[in-house]
This record gives C-alpha cells, structure tokens and sequence, in this order.
C-alpha cells in the first residue's frame, strides 16, 4: 500500500502575521519577516532563513483566489536547485491581519520557459488514502494544480505571463541590492 510507503504528516500550516511582522513556519517557529505588502490580489513577504544551511532568504506570494503560494529561494552556494518558482497549492484564509496557509501536498516546479512539473504526488495521494485531506479539499487541489500546469504551458512556462491573465504583477526584491524591485536575475 502506498500510503505505508510513504512518510505522511497532517497537512501543514504556515501563518503569516502582518501587524506583527511574524512568520510562524510549518514547525511552529515564529521568524521575524523583513517584509509584508500586501495588494489586491495577495500577500507578499520577504524574510531570512534560518537554520537552513541550503537557503538564506525566502520571499513568498500568497495567492488564495488561485490556491496558490508562489516562492523564491535564494540558494546558498553549492545548493542551488534547477528551478525558478516553487508552487504550493494550499488553502489560504485571511482573518484580519493573519494570513493562514493550509498546505494540500501538491507542489509545483516552475523552470521558466522550460516546464511546470507537478510533486509530491505520492505523499498527496498517501494523504488522501489516510484521510489527512478530506475528499472535498483533495478534488480542489487537484483541480488548482492542472489548471495552473496547464495556465503556465499556454503561456510558455512564463509564470509572469499566465499570471498577467488574472491581473497579477508579482514584484521580487532586488539580489543585487536588497531592496524591492523588479524581478531577480534568473537563470536561462
């Protein structure tokens, strides 16, 4: 059976609280952020890794009409991975100045221009199997994933573009300075 195969957790919550200037991680660490804006369409924030000795700085994008959480890492030397957004599907709910991400398993590898490659399906469907996702939230996800593989393919694997349909414009700060600009350098 699948699901004894594969080491399955409850889904994981992320809380971001903006009048706090807090980020409380999926292990329940609270992270001072560096920055939260928050627009129209999302929630912005930018914050140092801690004790992660792959990645020293986070930014992050929720995105609850899409189901989505759009994140860049910024990669310690000699760790950097083959991709240039991490997509995780999710429940997002606002209430008032706290933002809770609900993780549904489903995660997606953006490569621009390249591809969109959906993970994790194993753990999704071990999830499922055990009931940690009920039916209802397992169909969403599924749902939110092909559509934003399939948005991203018609628009050539170009996130900005496909988002662009919706009327979201994602801003990153700027590597080279620090500060909030257009988006970072990519790799081609």
């Amino acid at each position: 059976m699948l699901a004894a195969s594969v080491p399955v957790h409850p889904p994981k919550t992320v809380t971001f609280d903006v009048p706090a200037r807090v980020n409380t991680d999926t292990k329940g660490f609270e992270r001072p952020v560096d920055e939260y804006r928050e627009t129209s369409f999302g929630l912005y924030m930018s914050r140092a890794m801690v004790n992660r000795p792959t990645a020293h700085w986070v930014e992050s994008w929720l995105l609850p009409d899409l189901g989505l959480c759009v994140t860049d890492w910024w990669w310690n030397p000699g760790h950097a991975r083959e991709q240039d957004y991490y997509l995780d599907v999710c429940e997002i709910v606002r209430d008032g100045g706290r933002w809770v991400l609900t993780d549904h398993y489903l995660d997606i590898v953006v490569r621009t221009g390249r591809d969109a490659a959906v993970v994790d399906v194993d753990e999704f469907v071990a999830a499922v199997a055990l009931g940690l996702l009920a039916p209802a939230a397992a169909e969403s996800a599924m749902h939110t994933a092909y559509r934003a593989v399939d948005g991203l393919a018609s628009h050539g694997h170009d996130l900005d573009a496909w988002l662009a349909t919706f009327g979201i414009t994602l801003t990153w700060k700027d590597r080279a300075s620090g500060d909030s600009a257009g988006a970072p350098e990519r790799p081609a």
